[in-house]
């Protein structure tokens, strides 16, 4: 069985790091999914695609993983980027483009 090892990203929704600490632990299904002819939603026979475990450390993930006999990539975080703004800048005289209300 094939897992993939990955720290979630944050929701566009958030401003704060709430739910992006942990490691996530989530298994691959082999087979593609299927749209159900009835509803169209989509549909697998695979139930542990439906299961994320949540570890601390990269490594406890690792280690359960390899003591569970499963094959695992894991997906570093891309490295966070802060554009440091101030609001003083959107008065600054070199400022391209008027500012209005």
């Amino acid at each position: 069985m094939q897992v993939r090892i990955y720290q979630p990203a944050r929701n566009a929704m958030q401003s704060g790091n709430g739910n992006t600490r942990q490691w996530v632990l989530q298994f691959v299904s082999p087979v593609k999914r299927e749209a159900d002819p009835l509803m169209g939603w989509t549909t697998s026979d695979n139930m542990r695609t439906q299961v994320l475990l949540k570890f601390d450390t990269k490594e406890e993930a690792i280690a359960y993983a390899q003591r569970e006999g499963y094959a695992y990539t894991v997906e570093e975080p891309a490295p966070r980027r802060l554009q440091v703004k101030a609001y003083a800048d959107n008065f600054r005289y070199d400022r391209v483009g008027r500012w209005t209300h």
